[in-house]
């Protein structure tokens, strides 16, 4: 599917009436709250003095500011932060039936832990090009994954999910690296927690449907239902991901012995997944995963439940602010 560009004002940024920044101070390992104001003082400098932040103090409270703001009528919100953040506030733009506010834009100035994202669409890393992509206000329509699963309270829950949700081990590593310092950065976090919970998780059985053409019991190190390409700090678990393509890109780490998934490690990073025999990359728009055992999920960094779940695609659910897509595309 090609992407739609999404029409902005003439002059950009500065053309919408309310502009909303929602700031985790905790991202980052606490580097997110040290350099905020330094990115406020920039962002007024570059976007002007009119808009307004607000920074979170728990779990949900992205969410909850970012659907208040909506229905207040901001124009824009502004995530500064790392993926979960951005989940979150991605997720104050949804209800059950899709978004709330077709016409708000969501910007991103990445400042977390993992930041996998940006790795796939065209949103610099560095504070000043990022404000100058939002000034310029260029936006595309991208699609989401609509998850619905078990919480941690045994109580069903719906989430959506702008990058990848994955279940078994990469759950597993989220539950470490949440539990532990990042003080180290994101691929010693993720990588440390990746080793750690390979020789201590161990394989599950799950049984898998994929649209009406996929249905079997399989054994499983981690399954990947992916929009973006790259998870985990930097893992390219699904190089072909397309994020307004309209379908998943599911890949399968089947049944790899111990001594194959420590060999095969680097494919994780260098996009050669599909070289390992035991890996299947597939495509869909629905997916179903069931289980006897207890298999946690990974929802773009964090790790809110466990199987079983129902996910499906929602096409050209929102609109993200990335550099011109009329020059770069909106994948990158």
């Amino acid at each position: 599917m090609t992407a739609e560009p999404v029409a902005a004002p003439r002059s950009g940024f500065p053309n919408f009436k309310k502009i909303v920044f929602i700031v985790n101070p905790h991202s980052g390992n606490g580097a997110t709250g040290r350099e905020w104001p330094r990115i406020q003082t920039a962002a007024k400098a570059r976007l002007g003095t009119t808009l307004t932040s607000f920074l979170t103090s728990g779990p949900g409270d992205a969410t909850r500011m970012a659907r208040s703001h909506l229905l207040d009528g901001a124009d824009v919100i502004v995530c500064v932060g790392g993926d979960g953040t951005l989940n979150e506030v991605v997720n104050g733009f949804m209800d059950e039936d899709g978004p709330i506010r077709k016409d708000a834009l969501l910007g991103f100035i990445p400042n977390g832990t993992g930041c996998d994202f940006v790795k796939t669409v065209p949103i610099p890393r560095r504070l000043e090009e990022s404000l100058d992509t939002i000034q310029q206000g260029h936006a595309c329509l991208i699609d989401l994954g609509r998850l619905r699963y078990r919480s941690h309270h045994d109580a069903p829950a719906t989430r959506y999910f702008h990058n990848i949700t994955s279940f078994g081990l990469g759950g597993e590593v989220d539950a470490r690296v949440n539990r532990t310092t990042k003080a180290f950065g994101p691929f010693i976090s993720f990588i440390w927690s990746t080793l750690i919970a390979i020789l201590l998780y161990g394989k599950k059985t799950i049984r898998l449907k994929i649209d009406n053409n996929y249905d079997k019991e399989i054994k499983i190190w981690n399954v990947a239902v992916a929009n973006g390409q790259y998870h985990g700090g930097g893992m390219r678990v699904a190089p072909e991901a397309v994020i307004d393509d309209g379908v998943f890109h599911i890949t399968v780490i089947g049944d790899l012995s111990l001594a194959g998934v420590f060999r095969h490690l680097p494919k994780l990073y260098n996009g050669k997944i599909h070289e390992i025999k035991e890996v299947s990359c597939l495509t869909g728009k629905k997916v179903e995963a069931f289980s006897q055992e207890p298999v946690l999920l990974d929802v773009d960094g964090e790790q809110p439940g466990s199987l079983p779940i129902a996910i499906d695609i929602m096409p050209s659910a929102l609109r993200v602010i990335m550099k011109n897509p009329a020059s770069q595309g909106c994948h990158a």
